[in-house]
């Protein structure tokens, strides 16, 4: 299995090599941003492709920004379609108290949750979208929230079955999800947001 994988990635970086840079970091931004549209594709397996095929730095900085904007993007149609769809969830209270909750979250919390890897943003995108939260808040809880969930996705994908075993790694993610709360309370008092 380790070899037909490592044939996959040989191939994409054969392509990547061999065809426009540009088209190459098109592709890789629109898988991620397709994720967020269709959100059971895998996030973490488009993740480890592109820090496979780029290389860290620009893997990493790639999929982080591609995440963020099909974040933003389902954020905002949703928020454009909130008037139309929002009279129809009023009939289903469960949905309803779930945009609330989402719609009145404190920011550092926000954070947290988009921070945790197995969380599901899309619901999270959809709820602040139908709620009357600020974009301003959401934008800047999803720049820092994407940082560790990418890097835990990119570090995972690329490393699976040593992640597992590893406790190492389980404590970086615990201290990656405390930095980022940290970031969280100093982004909200600086920019006064909650």
């Amino acid at each position: 299995m380790e070899a037909i994988i490592q044939n996959i990635i040989e191939l994409l970086k054969d392509i990547v090599g061999n065809s426009n840079y540009l088209v190459s970091l098109f592709t890789g931004i629109f898988i991620i941003v397709l994720e967020s549209v269709i959100p059971v594709l895998p996030l973490a397996l488009f993740i480890a492709i592109n820090i496979l095929v780029f290389g860290n730095l620009v893997g990493f900085c790639l999929s982080w920004f591609a995440t963020i904007l099909g974040c933003s993007l389902s954020f905002a149609v949703f928020r454009i379609l909130k008037n139309k769809i929002q009279p129809k969830l009023k009939k289903r209270q469960v949905i309803e108290k779930c945009m609330d909750k989402v719609g009145h979250m404190k920011f550092s919390n926000l954070v947290i949750l988009l921070s945790i890897p197995f969380t599901p943003a899309f619901s999270i995108n959809i709820g602040a979208g139908l709620s009357n939260m600020k974009y301003i808040k959401y934008l800047f809880a999803l720049i820092i929230s994407k940082i560790f969930l990418v890097y835990f996705w990119g570090y995972v994908g690329t490393t699976f079955v040593d992640s597992i075993t590893d406790i190492g790694i389980l404590l970086k993610l615990g201290s990656m999800i405390i930095i980022a709360f940290v970031l969280s309370k100093i982004v909200m008092y600086k920019f006064d947001i909650d």
